[in-house]
């Protein structure tokens, strides 16, 4: 249940921020919250993280499907769910749909927290991050768990 609710509670919250962010700012537009430390910039990345591969639209469609399969299988391999994990995994789901969402409808993703020292990010970057840095000391400390 963790990990549907985890799913679900990231897209929503992804395309909601999204949504607001889109309708009441124009391109390029920012907001400083903290001045020179944290600004709400509203742009369209057309590739993955730091905007590489830009415009490969069909190329990170197709990946983040064959990584949804992947984490959706291990979800349902696993022998002891631990709550933890299936959050983690939730939010890596939930991060990967928010973005493709994005893709699928306009083509490019929509990022908007701007830390000035970091690329332009969004809630589903975050949540995919997060997850995974979970899941990797998961891995790293209790793999015989699994």
């Amino acid at each position: 249940m963790a990990f549907w609710l985890a799913i679900v509670c990231t897209i929503l919250l992804d395309q909601l921020t999204k949504i607001l962010v889109r309708n009441n700012m124009n391109l390029f537009e920012s907001i400083p919250v903290i001045p020179k430390v944290f600004h709400i910039t509203y742009i369209e990345n057309p590739g993955a993280a730091f905007g590489i591969l830009a415009n490969q639209r069909t190329f990170f469609i197709i990946i983040t499907l064959l990584i949804l399969a992947g984490v959706f299988y291990f979800q349902r391999k696993l022998k002891t769910p631990r709550l933890i994990l299936n959050i983690s995994l939730g939010l890596v789901v939930g991060g990967a749909i928010g973005n493709l969402i994005d893709r699928l409808r306009v083509g490019t993703v929509t990022d908007f927290f701007d830390f000035r020292i970091w690329p332009v990010f969004n809630i589903a970057d975050t949540a995919v991050v997060l997850g995974v840095i979970y899941l990797s000391y998961y891995f790293l400390f209790h793999w015989e768990e699994l």
